[in-house]
């Protein structure tokens, strides 16, 4: 006889729960490792048919490694499991496991494409390289405005000239240097990791096809063809170019109810591939 399994994961213990013929038959919990859950798997549920799971955190990592054991994961959307799961009386990770794992049984549920590795190694690039160039003009913000406060106005540059134009302003000044030079130096360590993620980019997307091709349009750099080329990892994956707008949360909303009918603003139901992101060049 076939199982059905619901996991409801979190980042220590991942609760588990199995059905067979429409009942529950053993519900239990492991630590958050797909090997160890493998096991409990394998022992518990040895014809296992359906693995549910929602999406989070650990759901690429959970995915990749429980298919590469050869079990049958299926990773849902976790707004639409939601709905399902808000029905429980009382709110329990064993009842949302077991909720699952019903919905793993009947089949009612929407499986997510869940992305390659590749894909989220270059996702993670970029999304750490834009971290770094948050933190980089937060810090020059912030030594911009300590400074004001002594009548020292930076003048308008980036790069080098901001670093030098501060270094020329407090020279002399031994107990403002104690001050803003430490924060110069990690503004100027910061740029430069950032700048190596940048280097990074371009280098990969040098050697990929689909960036390539993207990069020839005017206006697009390594790093927004990186991040569409990611986002959309196979073109094969969409029946329509319609489809991927709607991927990437750009589609409009639609309100209708009788005579009612209107659109309003885009869903931005993505993973934030859809966002714009700019291409900044270091000297």
């Amino acid at each position: 006889m076939e199982e059905h399994i619901g996991l409801d994961v979190s980042l220590k213990e991942t609760m588990i729960s199995v059905r067979q013929n429409g009942k529950r038959i053993w519900r239990g919990q492991c630590p958050s490792d797909p090997k160890l859950l493998a096991e409990v798997i394998r022992k518990r549920a040895p014809n296992a048919k359906r693995i549910v799971f929602e999406t989070g955190p650990l759901s690429v990592w959970f995915y990749h490694a429980l298919t590469a054991e050869g079990l049958p994961a299926i990773c849902i959307d976790a707004r639409h499991a939601s709905a399902a799961l808000n029905m429980a009386p009382n709110k329990t990770d064993a009842n949302d496991a077991d909720g699952l794992a019903h919905l793993a049984e009947v089949g009612f549920y929407r499986e997510v494409r869940v992305k390659q590795y590749d894909s989220m190694l270059t996702r993670t690039r970029v999304s750490a390289r834009s971290q770094l160039i948050k933190i980089k003009t937060e810090l020059s913000n912030q030594i911009r405005g300590l400074m004001k406060t002594f009548g020292l106005i930076v003048p308008k540059g980036a790069g080098r000239v901001f670093d030098a134009n501060v270094r020329s302003l407090i020279a002399g000044n031994s107990g403002l240097e104690r001050i803003i030079l430490p924060l110069l130096e990690t503004w100027r360590s910061v740029r430069a990791r950032a700048a190596e993620l940048d280097r990074q980019l371009v280098a990969a997307a040098r050697e990929s096809a689909p960036c390539q091709l993207l990069m020839s349009i005017p206006g697009v750099g390594s790093v927004v063809a990186a991040s569409f080329a990611a986002a959309i990892e196979a073109p094969e994956n969409f029946r329509t170019s319609r489809a991927v707008g709607a991927w990437l949360g750009l589609t409009t909303r639609r309100y209708q109810s009788g005579e009612v009918d209107f659109g309003g603003h885009i869903s931005r139901r993505s993973d934030g591939s859809g966002k714009k992101v700019g291409v900044r060049t270091f000297r």
